[in-house]
């Protein structure tokens, strides 16, 4: 498959693209979690604050279980992070490791402190990721295309699209996704692709609403029922008064929400689920669709754009280094290719979990 969704348009087109190459070694792309919350200091669970280099997120934790000598199930994170890149994140065990925390050194991952908890750190106990990324081979005559796109980025906020990577190599898991979805995947799949296939599809036609609205000149347009979400975080309402919510928009107190489609989505009205309706059509799809997958497609809501407070750039002897904080879920490769006009489109690794 090879939908326009995949890649889809940039908020920069009219700004020329910086190129160059990124994660031409691990610490070239690095990536710090964002918890939840820290450890309170007691409790049944202790939770390691690990940095690992060049290392799938699958084999880190079973690295760590081994490592230990307990069950990789007895592991938790908040989030899983690139293979390819120099990455610290909280990892949780049972408090009865402590004795061997030691043994977890070495081997491209380094245990830099702990702490206690109450709970099991679980998928999604994160706010976001705060990056440092080295673009070498930056072309220095787009010194200023480049200040344009981050002025640009921090006035409009970023499209959160999803990352190609996130659709797999020529769109195989979307392709597998739909065939979970039409009853047609094989039954020896393993149950998380299975949720990850099918959170793809989602993935894709959230890309097909939002890349509508960029084309429509709406990407920061209220419409009559769109649903809104406070910012960063809140409840969600439909939109019945858009100049009035227009203004509370522009103010960055609220933010619309596109569809991640399923059975319980939130419901837009009015003109808003019109366009969402014709995204479903267009694509030979319906809600319906969905139905029957229990609580692995319920369907949400997604932040049509962020805002990056912390995006800066600086211009160093190897290259370009951006420095910037994404909300969990969100894609440092969007905004790698605003800047670069490149593809930077990598695999990226099944989780085991799924956005709803």
């Amino acid at each position: 498959m090879n939908h326009p969704a995949m890649t889809p348009p940039l908020l920069t087109p009219d700004l020329p693209g910086c190129g160059g190459q990124i994660r031409t070694c691990d610490d070239d792309f690095e990536v710090e979690e964002v918890p939840s919350y820290e450890p309170s200091g007691t409790g049944d669970h202790l939770y390691l604050w690990v940095e690992k280099r060049g290392m799938a997120p699958e084999y880190f934790s079973r690295q760590i279980a081994q490592r230990l000598g307990i069950s990789p199930g007895a592991i938790g994170t908040a989030g899983l992070k690139d293979r390819h890149a120099l990455t610290r994140q909280w990892v949780s065990v049972p408090k009865e490791c402590e004795p061997n925390v030691g043994k977890i050194d070495g081997e491209g991952v380094r245990v830099l402190k702990t702490g206690r908890h109450t709970n099991k750190l679980k998928p999604g106990h994160l706010r976001g990721n705060r990056f440092r990324i080295l673009i070498r081979q930056a072309d220095t005559a787009k010194t200023d295309a480049v200040a344009a796109t981050l002025d640009r980025i921090r006035s409009l906020g970023l499209p959160n699209f999803y990352g190609p990577q996130r659709f797999g190599r020529d769109g195989s898991t979307v392709d597998l996704g739909l065939k979970c979805l039409a009853g047609k995947a094989s039954r020896r799949i393993r149950p998380f692709l299975f949720r990850f296939a099918l959170s793809a599809v989602q993935s894709l036609l959230f890309n097909d609403y939002l890349s509508r609205r960029l084309r429509d000149g709406l990407y920061r347009m209220v419409l009559d029922g769109d649903v809104m979400t406070k910012w960063p975080a809140g409840g969600m309402f439909v939109t019945t008064d858009p100049p009035a919510e227009q203004i509370r928009f522009d103010a960055r107190e609220i933010v619309t929400a596109g569809p991640m489609f399923g059975k319980k989505t939130f419901p837009a009205a009015g003109v808003a689920a019109e366009r969402e309706a014709a995204v479903l059509r267009d694509n030979g799809m319906s809600i319906e669709s969905f139905g029957g997958f229990g609580k692995l497609v319920l369907g949400t809501r997604r932040h049509n754009m962020v805002y990056l407070d912390d995006l800066s750039a600086a211009w160093e002897p190897d290259g370009l280094r951006l420095g910037f904080t994404l909300p969990a879920g969100s894609y440092a490769t969007v905004l790698l290719r605003e800047i670069m006009k490149t593809a930077v489109d990598e695999p990226e690794e099944p989780a085991d979990e799924d956005e709803g």
